[in-house]
């Protein structure tokens, strides 16, 4: 929850002239609903980045005060996050209801972003890879392997968001171990997915972590919000 529409302008402004020509990773932002549309008018089509949104209701239209559909999210996104740790322990969102937001973004014709992650006392009950699993088969379980493989996991530890603290390597890769077993399980071997770890990404540890084996990519909280922190993590994807 930051950035007025114009300071999500200056925000994405200052993006761009830090971004390489060809960045080495395809490159994401997540803005605020109410900034949605001012960024993609900043963009002005510079396709170097594409826009998602930061979550989104289950149902497409309806009696819902205050939410927004994802056919509403359309003209303005090409992804959008849901089961982010915030709305899931913040807002009490459950798998299934964020499965159904899920449904949703496929319905909408826009490419899901499916967070998952373990809290502290997960973790210390020794149940973090069991949460993941369950996370990640509950967002899933059911659809064909060409939306299995539209879909990318993002791998958030709740204890490691906003935190400073950040999950090892070997703990990113245990967790995307987890995450492609169960895509490969749930579709039969016929999909694959991008898996990102999320979790006090910074310009010093970008690297360590995109390089642990089956992470292809960072889920960035607050070193998104500055340009020069979040164009040093993409070019370290190279």
């Amino acid at each position: 929850m930051h950035k007025t529409p114009a300071g999500a302008r200056e925000l994405v402004g200052a993006l761009l002239r830090q971004l390489a020509a060809e960045p080495p990773a395809e490159v994401l932002i997540l803005p605020p609903f109410t900034a949605l549309e001012a960024v993609v008018e900043e963009l002005g089509g510079d396709r170097r980045v594409r826009v998602g949104a930061q979550n989104c209701h289950h149902e497409a239209a309806g009696a819902f005060t205050g939410e927004i559909g994802a056919p509403m999210l359309a003209p303005f996104c090409d992804y959008v996050l849901v089961g982010h740790s915030e709305r899931r322990h913040l807002m009490g969102e459950s798998d299934e209801v964020v499965r159904r937001k899920l449904d949703a973004v496929l319905a909408a014709g826009l490419l899901p972003v499916l967070a998952v992650g373990e809290t502290e006392a997960d973790r210390s009950a020794g149940t973090a890879e069991a949460v993941v699993e369950r996370q990640t088969r509950a967002g899933l379980v059911g659809l064909t392997a060409g939306e299995i493989g539209s879909c990318t996991v993002a791998y958030e530890p709740v204890w490691a968001i906003g935190t400073g603290a950040t999950a090892t390597p070997d703990d990113a890769a245990g967790a995307a171990a987890v995450i492609h077993r169960v895509v490969a399980e749930l579709s039969g071997g016929g999909a694959s997915v991008r898996v990102l770890y999320g979790g006090s990404v910074t310009p010093a540890n970008a690297a360590s972590l995109l390089s642990a084996p089956g992470v292809r990519g960072a889920l960035v909280g607050g070193a998104s919000l500055r340009a020069d922190e979040f164009a040093a993590i993409v070019a370290a994807a190279g």
